[in-house]
């Protein structure tokens, strides 16, 4: 359907127009190989699965995420293959690998992508730095995105809520002259609450931008910021804590989900909501040279160019686990796995 943001017209697809029935009967003749089992994969495969498509795995034989596949009920020569393998039997192709694996298995994958194929992806890098990736797909296959807007964790958990999560979609190639309602067809069968429409470069641009801004990698910084001047300023570790990351996290952006932000500013304390409206548009202009550079980075490649140097380095676990360590060694989040540990079961709230 059609939705206008204002003056701006977006095609959203949701449940209600196109049903789960429809998308199984769209896909019955189809074989989905999931490639790679690390953060969208489990979710996605499982969803899929639980929806009553033909799915199956293709994983590196006895790595960590084989051996979890192996967990989550996958069965070895059944549903969960190689990836050689699951890239052979597969009529599409979900390439969830990571970029960096993604970029290393090309050139075997790309044997298997024979003439009416599909292939997938859940991000646009690939693609649209092909130059830097050399991931370069053949002219007759079907190639199509959809972009969960959010982590494989929090897909599985709202779909078996009942619930789900909004996802992004584009059309690459569409060689069959079908790829839209294959698109759609999985975007449903994954469990998303609703389909917006995008092409290939803006979802990586956004994504990037996104996980290096308020996401990610903005909140941390702002989280780390105020609380080190509330310590500075003599305040308890529980104190700058719950000021900073608990009352945001457990309180209000539960609220601001179901409400929108006018609604919060209008549902506070004068005091809070002068402040607030008084103090949010220092905060833009502080942080918008940020994101203008950032943006600049992210669309100009350098950014790209960066990660996929860091991540091919054979030490970048070891290094990545050394930089999660000082950060979960850091007293704000030391002080917030207390915390969490002390807030009440549901079981204790009766």
């Amino acid at each position: 359907m059609k939705i206008k943001f204002g003056s701006i017209e977006e095609n959203i697809i949701t449940r209600n127009e196109f049903s789960l029935y429809k998308a199984k009967e769209i896909l019955k003749q189809e074989t989905i190989a999931v490639l790679g089992y690390g953060v969208q994969g489990p979710g996605q495969s499982l969803n899929l699965r639980d929806n009553g498509f033909k799915v199956i795995v293709g994983q590196r034989k006895h790595s960590f995420s084989w051996k979890k596949a192996l967990k989550d009920g996958w069965i070895e020569g059944e549903n969960l293959f190689s990836l050689e393998d699951a890239s052979e039997k597969g009529t599409i192709i979900m390439y969830l690998l990571s970029d960096a694996g993604q970029i290393y298995f090309w050139p075997t994958l790309s044997k298997y992508l024979t003439e009416g194929k599909s292939l997938y992806f859940s991000h646009g890098l690939g693609l649209t730095f092909h130059d830097q990736t050399k991931i370069s797909p053949p002219e007759n296959i079907d190639i199509f995105l959809v972009a969960p807007k959010g982590s494989g964790t929090s897909l599985r958990k709202l779909f078996k809520q009942g619930k789900g999560i909004n996802s992004s979609y584009a059309i690459y190639q569409d060689y069959s002259g079908k790829s839209l309602e294959k698109t759609l067809s999985i975007g449903i069968g994954i469990g998303s609450g609703y389909l917006f429409e995008t092409n290939f470069q803006n979802e990586v641009y956004s994504d990037l931008v996104g996980e290096r801004g308020t996401l990610m990698g903005a909140i941390q910084g702002i989280f780390a910021a105020q609380y080190q001047i509330l310590r500075e300023k003599g305040h308890s570790p529980s104190e700058s804590f719950n000021e900073t990351v608990e009352e945001l996290t457990q309180s209000l952006m539960p609220l601001v989900s179901e409400k929108g932000m006018d609604w919060m500013y209008a549902n506070c304390s004068t005091t809070a909501q002068r402040g607030a409206l008084d103090w949010w548009k220092k905060f833009r202009d502080a942080t918008l040279p940020i994101f203008n550079e950032l943006y600049h980075e992210v669309s100009s490649g350098k950014e790209v160019k960066r990660i996929i140097k860091a991540n091919s380095d054979i030490n970048y676990r070891e290094k990545l686990q050394k930089e999660l360590q000082n950060l979960r060694q850091s007293e704000l989040w030391k002080v917030g796995s207390i915390i969490r540990n002390l807030r009440p079961e549901k079981k204790d709230q009766n």
